[in-house]
């Protein structure tokens, strides 16, 4: 939780210190929960993790099913309207705006929520929907609806998300923006 919580004061200039964040970031305490329900479910007490896990919706308004993987040092910003499904996988590193939904879109046995890989940044009601993957360090614009994968390093915006930006090293793309200036 410690980790999480520097981890979101170096990556939210609203942050003024970790004591700010531990006690007042609601995607901090849906996480903290969250990885309680998760160590219940991995044990099978599927019962007590759905009632804790119906405890932080209430009380952080992000929904995280305990089946979720989810990985280090993910920051749920604002985090209201969250909802996470219980076979999606989110990797390290990863920054979730509000309103933002990992979904299925048809009920399948198996896999049926979206793959988060590292580095990914969603924006604010965001939906990815499916068994998608979302490659390391790509963006989702806000207001997406994702329902293909997305490469490693691109931008996704509108509705069906289309790529905009693929996976262009950054030192080209501040050349080729001096360049055409």
């Amino acid at each position: 939780m410690f980790q999480t919580a520097r981890s979101i004061l170096k990556r939210d200039p609203a942050a003024h210190s970790l004591i700010e964040i531990l006690l007042t970031y609601p995607g901090i305490h849906a996480l903290f929960w969250y990885r309680i329900a998760h160590f219940l479910a991995d044990r099978h007490h599927y019962t007590l993790a759905s009632l804790i896990s119906q405890f932080s919706t209430r009380r952080t308004g992000i929904a995280i099913a305990p089946e979720a993987k989810i990985g280090k040092r993910v920051f749920i910003d604002h985090g209201i309207g969250v909802v996470i499904g219980a076979t999606a996988v989110i990797e390290d590193d990863v920054t979730i705006l509000h309103g933002v939904t990992l979904g299925a879109r048809r009920p399948v046995n198996g896999r049926r929520h979206p793959h988060i890989k590292r580095g990914a940044f969603i924006g604010a009601n965001a939906q990815l929907l499916g068994t998608i993957t979302v490659g390391e360090a790509s963006r989702i614009g806000a207001g997406a609806v994702v329902l293909s994968d997305v490469p490693a390093n691109a931008t996704a915006v509108g509705n069906p998300a289309k790529i905009i930006n693929k996976a262009v090293p950054k030192i080209i793309n501040v050349t080729f923006n001096q360049q055409s200036k």
